[in-house]
């Protein structure tokens, strides 16, 4: 199916009425309680996914970026505890090597975040994973200046009122498409995101999937179902879920749309931060000690 057909299907998928059983979601419990990653998509056995503090990614050697970057974001994670580092670096931890800042040079596209730097300014550690090269993917500049990142302050509000969400984001990937640098950097047409807020009683999904350049349109323009992303994608999002009709239905008025109301409190100096520690216990549950290191790591994890 060609992606302007695509398009145009998807723009009738829109289902703006809530999911039956809301109004009884009190009787459903959090299936998620005690489980590590659940916002990891389906892999498959040769899938490698790398974990970094704040998000994980499943890195697409032949496209030399991210299939898709995943990761949960609470409320208190929206504090910004850190500022932009601004540093572009290659990522460690792709042992094929990813993009560098060789491919972008030049180029005309911005190094568009994935994971955006705003979703990570939680910890030290997790605000400077946030710009490896892995985390980037060549965006029209309009377009990850405007309504790409209308769309991330858009999640975090979503964030503060549903204290956690889930979200996976990234290119819509295909064979053919332009590429750019020395590693042959693909550049997409389409970039998705989704979002599923998975505590009782507003269980409830939405994904939204846009092209890459500038737009002037409302973000509820570019919302659809989950289930039509992953038929766009391949990408099974949420292979845990209980309930299906999560991923089945988009429901525009189960989501706020107007300027949040929610305070942020500035940032501060490193000196006086703390936060939670960014590492696993042996259980797979994010450790609860508070930290003031710079590393985001209380000293059990910090090695």
């Amino acid at each position: 199916m060609g992606f302007v057909l695509s398009w145009i299907i998807l723009g009738s998928l829109h289902a703006q009425v809530p999911l039956s059983g809301h109004s009884s979601g009190k009787h459903i419990s959090n299936p998620t309680t005690g489980k590590a990653h659940f916002e990891i998509p389906e892999t498959k056995p040769k899938d490698k996914v790398i974990h970094h503090a704040g998000y994980s990614l499943l890195y697409n050697e032949a496209q030399e970026q991210a299939s898709w970057v995943a990761y949960e974001l609470t409320d208190t994670e929206t504090i910004k505890l850190y500022n932009r580092t601004n540093k572009f670096i290659v990522d460690p931890a792709v042992q094929t090597g990813s993009a560098s800042q060789a491919d972008y040079k030049g180029s005309g596209y911005d190094r568009g975040h994935l994971a955006p730097a705003a979703d990570m300014g939680w910890s030290a550690l997790s605000m400077q994973e946030s710009f490896y090269y892995s985390n980037m993917s060549p965006q029209e500049p309009g377009f990850n200046r405007g309504i790409w990142k209308n769309l991330e302050e858009k999640v975090r509000d979503w964030a503060l009122e549903n204290k956690k969400i889930y979200i996976v984001t990234g290119p819509v990937l295909r064979n053919g498409l332009p590429k750019i640098g020395p590693d042959h950097v693909a550049v997409s047409e389409y970039f998705y995101k989704v979002i599923l807020d998975y505590s009782a009683p507003s269980i409830k999904g939405i994904a939204f999937l846009m092209p890459n350049h500038s737009s002037t349109i409302t973000l509820q323009s570019y919302a659809v179902s989950i289930d039509a992303v992953e038929k766009i994608t391949g990408i099974n999002f949420f292979p845990n879920i209980t309930d299906q009709r999560v991923e089945s239905i988009v429901c525009i008025p189960c989501w706020s749309w107007e300027p949040t109301k929610y305070y942020r409190p500035k940032s501060h100096s490193a000196a006086d931060s703390r936060v939670q520690c960014s590492g696993t216990t042996k259980m797979g549950n994010r450790c609860r000690r508070i930290t003031a290191d710079p590393s985001g790591y209380c000293y059990q994890h910090r090695g």
